[in-house]
């Protein structure tokens, strides 16, 4: 299996060299370009022990133009995390030292709201879920194409970050979200929020009184998952803002509405 992923990841890197027209650079870069054209440029901490797959997700993400430091150990990517900023982590969960969901869920429950993409044999939907509800921004089952996990980060970092042109805060009730800063407050108390859950509240906010559907909050804040995956994400964003601040919609979707006039 091992040697398989290994093969598609070569595969990938040297389709994307031949395809690349005369006078261009002939790496991956131009797989790193965001909606505008502009270049997406992360700083990446890649965990993964196998030698062979993590050399060559290494070597693809760097070709991208991205940044990684790459570490075999859970301990390790704890010290790297610790120590260093980084965008996002590619975390893959059977790691020698620990199970990667147990590294997951140290760094949401220290208020690390770093995007993490999840990489693991294990596919089954408990399996993808309970790795979702560990915090995960985003979950790919090996093997897979390269590019997409590329995709994929420059989503889930995409989520997290300042839109332009957009108000800094937004606030309804007690739950004040503070764009420009990446930061949430419930009455007043910092929450820690992982990227997915910042976005799934950011447009909710930006729509309040009015009900989104599922579709369109896929959409705006998570559009390379599935429909069960927002389940997930909005449990976990009900977990730390108040079971009653998100409204369901049966059938339609969610909304956040103003709070009651007190009448003296």
């Amino acid at each position: 299996m091992v040697a398989v992923q290994v093969e598609r990841l070569i595969k990938a890197s040297l389709r994307l060299a031949e395809d690349a027209p005369t006078g261009s650079p002939r790496n991956a870069l131009s797989r790193s370009l965001a909606g505008d054209g502009t270049i997406v440029v992360m700083r990446i901490c890649l965990v993964e022990d196998d030698l062979l797959l993590g050399r060559a997700l290494a070597a693809w993400l760097g070709d991208a133009g991205h940044r990684v430091v790459w570490v075999r150990m859970a301990r390790d990517a704890e010290l790297n995390l610790a120590g260093e900023t980084f965008d996002a982590v590619v975390l893959d969960l059977g790691l020698p030292d620990g199970d990667g969901l147990t590294l997951l869920r140290r760094l949401r429950a220290g208020g690390d709201g770093i995007a993490v993409v999840v990489i693991t044999a294990r596919g089954q939907l408990d399996e993808r879920l309970d790795g979702l509800d560990a915090g995960a921004d985003d979950y790919l089952v090996k093997p897979f194409d390269v590019e997409e996990l590329g995709a994929r980060l420059r989503a889930v970092v995409r989520r997290g970050q300042h839109e332009g042109g957009s108000a800094d805060v937004l606030q309804v009730g007690g739950v004040r979200l503070d764009e420009a800063r990446m930061l949430t407050f419930v009455d007043g108390q910092q929450v820690s929020l992982s990227p997915t859950e910042f976005g799934l509240l950011r447009e909710l906010l930006r729509n309040r009184n009015r009900v989104r559907t599922r579709r369109q909050l896929e959409a705006g804040a998570m559009p390379d998952s599935d429909g069960q995956a927002l389940d997930v994400h909005m449990s976990n964003l009900r977990r730390k803002i108040g079971a009653g601040v998100v409204r369901t919609v049966r059938g339609v979707g969610y909304v956040i509405d103003d709070p009651p006039v007190r009448r003296r």
